[in-house]
C-alpha cells in the first residue's frame, strides 16, 4: 500500500515538475510598440538629427524588417489589426460611425473592439502567461479595455488616442471631450512625464512579477509618444537645440502633396527629444531584462503604428517630422503613412539574417507571436495575418505571391491632405487607387521607394490585374467605401 501512495506521489510530484518546465520553456515576449514614429526616424535607418542608441542597439542583435507595414496610416485601425489579426476594413474600420455590427465586432472610426472577439492577449493567457498592458489603448467602447479582451493588468489604457500634456496630471480628454485622469495614472507629481511614467509601471510590473512568478509575461507597452501634443522634458529639448544649430537645409521646407503639403525636414528639437525620451524608456526596460537574467528568453519587437506625422491639409498645421526618401506621412497609403520601422529580437534563434526584406503587415504578429512561443496556430480561424517566423529564419517565403491591402475609406483632406482610397502590394509592385477619381497608380517599391514614376500607363496589364486582386478584396471583406456624394 505504502509503494502504491508513495508512486502515486512521485507521478503528481513528476507531472507538477513538466508543468513548471513547460511554462519556464515559453518565451516572455515584450512588445514595443510607438505612436506616429516615422520609417526614418531612427538612426539605423539613417536620420542625422534623431538620437536612438538603444533602438540602434536591439537592431543590431534582432532582424531588421526593411518592408514592414502598418495595417493603416492612422492609430486605431492599425492597432485593431495588431490585436486581432484582421484587416481592419473587415470592421468597416475606419466607418461609419457608431451602432452597426459587423461579425461581432461594433464598427466605428474610433475603433471598436468586442468582447468576445479574439484578441492576441487572450491566446497568451490560455497557455498561462502573465498577460500586461501600459500606455495608449484607443480601442475602447464600454466593456472593451485592455483587461476585457485579455489583459491581466491595464495601467493607463482607455478612451484616449493622445493626452491633453505630457506632463502630470496628464488628462486624456480629447478623445472624450472631458478631462478625465488617464486610467491608472491619478496619481503621480508635478513634472512627471508620461513616457517615463509608463516605463515606471512597466519595470514595476517586470519586477513584481519576476520575483513571484514562474510563469512567462506578454507585456504590451504601447507609448502615447511620439505624438502630439509635442512636449518634451526641456533638458532633452536643449540638447536638440543645439544640435539644430550645426544641422544644414537646402531648399523649401515643404512640397505639395494631396491637398496640402508634406514636410521634407528632421528639424524640430520638442518631437526629437520626445523620440529620445521613447529610446531611454526602451534602454532602461532591457537593462532591467538583463538583470533579472531573463533576456535570453525574452522575445522584443519595436514596431510604430502608423508613418510619422509629415503632412498638413489645406488648412495648415505645425507637422513634426518628415519621412523622406519616403512618400507623404501619416493619414497617407503611399509609403512615408505605412511603412513603419520594425525590429523583431529572439534569442533563441539562431541568428542567420540580421535584415530582412519580406514584405510583412501589422496583421502579422498574431499568428507569428504565438508561432514564436510554441502555440499551434493549425486551428487558427478569421484572421488575415499570415506568420513570418520563416523570415526570422532565414528561410524561403512560403507565399511569395502574396498582397497585403489597405482600405482608407474615412479621409481628412484638411488636416493631414489625405483622399479616399485603397491599395495593394504584391512583390515588386505597389496600386493604389482614389476610388472616387478613378484615378490609379502604380509603382515598382523596390526600385521607386520613392513612388516616384507612375508606371499605371506603361504596364496596363499588371495594372488590371492588381485592380481585379483590390475589386475582389473589398467586396470579399465587406469594406466600407465612404459617404455617398
Amino acid at each position: 500500500m505504502l509503494n502504491k501512495y508513495l508512486m502515486i506521489t512521485i507521478i503528481l510530484f513528476s507531472c507538477f515538475i513538466c508543468q513548471s518546465k513547460s511554462k519556464r520553456s515559453r518565451p516572455n515576449v515584450l512588445f514595443f510598440l510607438v505612436d506616429d514614429m516615422g520609417w526614418r526616424d531612427v538612426g539605423y535607418q539613417g536620420s542625422d538629427f534623431y538620437e536612438t542608441p538603444n533602438i540602434d542597439r536591439l537592431s543590431d542583435k534582432g532582424v531588421v524588417f526593411s518592408n514592414a507595414y502598418a495595417s493603416h496610416p492612422r492609430c486605431v485601425p492599425s492597432r485593431y489589426a495588431i490585436m486581432t489579426g484582421r484587416y481592419p476594413a473587415r470592421a468597416q474600420m475606419p466607418g461609419p460611425g457608431e451602432g452597426k455590427l459587423k461579425s461581432n465586432i461594433i464598427a466605428g472610426d474610433d475603433g471598436k473592439l468586442n468582447p468576445t472577439d479574439r484578441c492576441i492577449a487572450k491566446e497568451f493567457k490560455s497557455v498561462g502567461y502573465k498577460t500586461f498592458f501600459t500606455g495608449k489603448w484607443h480601442l475602447a467602447t464600454s466593456g472593451t479595455f485592455p483587461e476585457d479582451v485579455g489583459f491581466d493588468i491595464n495601467i493607463a489604457g482607455g478612451h484616449a488616442g493622445s493626452p491633453i500634456s505630457y506632463f502630470h496630471p496628464y488628462n486624456e480628454g480629447r478623445a472624450t471631450g472631458k478631462k478625465a485622469p488617464i486610467k491608472g495614472l491619478e496619481e503621480g507629481y508635478d513634472g512627471e512625464y508620461l513616457t517615463d511614467r509608463i516605463t515606471k509601471e512597466t519595470l514595476k510590473f517586470l519586477d513584481d512579477h519576476l520575483k513571484n512568478s514562474d510563469e512567462p509575461f506578454f507585456a504590451f507597452v504601447s507609448h502615447y509618444a511620439v505624438h502630439e501634443p509635442l512636449e518634451a522634458k526641456r533638458k532633452d529639448i536643449e540638447r536638440f537645440q543645439e544640435r539644430q544649430k550645426k544641422m544644414h537645409y537646402e531648399g523649401p521646407e515643404f512640397i505639395p502633396e494631396g491637398t496640402g503639403t508634406t514636410k521634407v525636414r528632421q528639424d524640430d528639437p520638442k518631437y526629437a527629444a520626445m523620440i529620445y525620451s521613447m529610446d531611454q524608456s526602451l534602454g532602461r526596460i532591457i537593462n532591467k531584462l538583463e538583470e533579472e537574467k531573463v533576456m535570453d528568453n525574452t522575445i522584443i519587437v519595436f514596431f510604430s503604428d502608423n508613418g510619422g506625422l509629415s503632412n498638413r491639409g489645406f488648412r495648415p498645421r505645425h507637422v513634426a517630422t518628415s519621412n523622406l526618401p519616403l512618400r507623404a506621412g501619416k493619414g497617407h497609403l503611399y509609403e512615408g503613412g505605412i511603412r513603419e520601422p520594425m525590429i523583431v529580437y529572439d534569442p533563441r534563434i539562431n541568428k542567420s539574417v540580421n535584415r530582412s526584406d519580406a514584405i510583412v503587415i501589422g496583421n502579422d504578429f498574431y499568428p507569428t507571436l504565438m508561432e514564436m512561443s510554441g502555440m499551434s496556430t493549425k486551428g487558427l480561424r478569421g484572421i488575415d495575418g499570415q506568420s513570418f517566423l520563416w523570415a526570422l529564419k532565414g528561410q524561403k517565403n512560403p507565399n511569395p505571391q502574396r498582397s497585403i491591402f489597405w482600405h482608407s475609406p474615412v479621409p481628412r483632406p484638411q488636416s493631414t491632405g489625405d483622399e479616399s482610397c485603397t491599395a495593394v502590394r504584391k512583390g515588386d509592385y505597389k496600386l493604389i487607387e482614389w476610388y472616387d477619381k478613378g484615378i490609379v497608380e502604380l509603382y515598382n517599391i523596390t526600385n521607386d521607394i520613392g513612388e516616384e514614376s507612375d508606371l499605371s500607363k506603361e504596364d496596363p496589364d499588371k495594372v488590371k490585374e492588381l485592380l481585379t486582386e483590390v475589386k475582389v478584396w473589398r467586396n470579399e471583406v465587406d469594406a466600407y467605401m465612404g459617404k455617398k456624394k
